[in-house]
């Protein structure tokens, strides 16, 4: 009865209560048609908004009428979810922690009110701990779609500290999840700014110039085929079958999508070298030759290493002149070249484009200079991007490591 990590100066072991002898339940909105919603002076929580917050988002509220007859929700409650399509997503919970007037819940969930039993911080994150999870999912009955029940959610026995240290405990996690809001949003803001450039970066069908130019740049730019200003080949059947731990780097065409960014820096992937592998020599962009849709098929990025292996289902375009490389994948990704080759694809269920394909592809590029400035620019957009994905994968690590060590 007592968890794995813990704060200094606490050494009591927990109690075990069952939360129906710490409080009551009550039920969301209920006889509500769909006329009855999006307008009116009250608000509610939506489903969604419980099942992704432990702490409500108060901010996060849809439009209602005011209506006496149902369960306004209050400081402290507990709301949980009563149905999911997968077990594991069924009774999740959510605190509500604000004293605004005219708030139900929504009809899909249940509200919990306690007797001040829990710090409402510690309720909140107790309560999405892998063993209070794993102790609602096996509550969780259906095929098609797996319901829980208020009563045998009211059943279940949870661990109870001392006041202090459930403060102490609901705090620490507050704090974790304001750092890791704080980190999405930067991570968020920068994905818009990325995405509001690449709009205005290159020309639009019909344009010679972009909507914005770094100063100093002022010369129409070109637009020519692909073919003619690269060469292309294919890469070499290697399959994750070839895969080792160590050996030369290999690339395959599915890591495009999953894994590597418009510039490769490092790659992670060996295998031994097979007769007439294809091997880059720095400087290539590499598009996938298969995909799942035309969209996913349209992407780009450089290499500019040596002795890597491009692997089988791998385009190899090589830019012979006027074109720098990091540029060529970005305009391939994201310019109006994207949108022809995407045309260009072939296939339904699983579609192909050929080198033929690529090297009629029509691309708009400015001097080798603008070149460069235009992808320091974005790749180093990419960089802080990835950069906090990094530390926003890592404090959620943190954060699930801790729900499994700080709660019995």
């Amino acid at each position: 009865m007592v968890p794995r990590i813990r704060f200094k100066g606490f050494t009591d072991p927990w109690e075990q209560r069952k939360l129906g002898n710490c409080g009551t339940t009550y039920s969301g909105l209920s006889g509500k048609t769909k006329e009855d919603f999006g307008h009116g002076n009250a608000r509610f929580v939506p489903y969604t908004n419980v099942f992704d917050n432990p702490l409500t988002d108060t901010e996060r509220l849809e439009a209602v009428e005011i209506d006496s007859s149902q369960n306004k929700v209050a400081y402290g409650d507990v709301f949980f979810t009563v149905s999911s399509e997968t077990p594991d997503e069924v009774g999740m919970s959510s605190v509500w922690l604000s004293d605004q007037d005219d708030v139900y819940l929504n009809s899909f969930c249940f509200g919990y009110r306690q007797d001040a039993t829990f710090d409402p911080h510690y309720l909140a994150y107790m309560l999405r701990s892998s063993s209070i999870r794993s102790d609602l999912t096996l509550l969780a009955q259906g095929i098609s779609r797996f319901n829980i029940s208020k009563n045998k959610v009211m059943e279940l026995s949870v661990a109870v500290p001392s006041a202090a240290e459930q403060k102490q405990i609901g705090q620490y996690f507050a704090h974790l999840d304001s750092l890791i809001t704080l980190h999405q949003r930067k991570y968020d803001k920068l994905v818009q700014m990325k995405k509001a450039l690449l709009d205005k970066m290159f020309p639009k069908a019909g344009e010679c110039v972009p909507k914005i130019r770094f100063k100093g740049f002022t010369d129409p730019w070109e637009q020519r085929k692909l073919g003619e200003l690269c060469t292309i080949s294919k890469g070499h059947g290697y399959s994750k079958a070839d895969i080792r731990d160590a050996g030369t780097p290999l690339i395959l065409y599915g890591r495009l999508y999953t894994q590597y960014e418009s510039r490769i820096e490092g790659v992670d992937t060996f295998a031994v070298e097979q007769e007439g592998s294809l091997l880059s020599k720095g400087n290539e962009v590499i598009v996938p030759a298969s995909g799942e849709t035309a969209e996913d098929i349209a992407v780009a990025s450089s290499v500019r290493r040596s002795g890597i292996i491009f692997g089988g289902d791998l385009n190899v375009v090589t830019p012979v002149s006027k074109l720098d490389p990091d540029y060529t994948a970005l305009a391939i990704t994201y310019s109006k070249a994207h949108d022809d080759l995407a045309k260009r694809a072939q296939g339904k269920s699983v579609v192909h484009v050929h080198g033929n394909d690529i090297a009629e592809v029509e691309i708009s590029y400015p001097s080798e200079s603008e070149q460069k400035r235009i992808s320091t620019v974005v790749l180093g957009l990419d960089n802080l991007i990835t950069l906090h994905q990094r530390k926003l994968e890592l404090l959620k690590s943190v954060k699930k490591s801790l729900l499994e060590g700080m709660f019995v």
